[in-house]
């Protein structure tokens, strides 16, 4: 029986977008425009790595 290699997980990237827009943000006085700007890139990267691992 072959067995699959295991899916890699994005939905850390999501978490680490999330931290870091909302620290960046933050120095620029923007919080909520930086977590939104970091979910968005971290959902992107999330769905980077789910098709790099659709086509293995």
């Amino acid at each position: 029986m072959a067995t699959s290699p295991p899916a890699a997980a994005g939905g850390v990237l999501i978490a680490l977008g999330a931290l870091v827009g909302a620290g960046v943000g933050l120095s620029r006085g923007q919080v909520t425009i930086g977590f939104l700007i970091g979910i968005a890139a971290g959902i992107l990267a999330a769905i980077a790595v789910w098709l790099v691992d659709r086509r293995r």
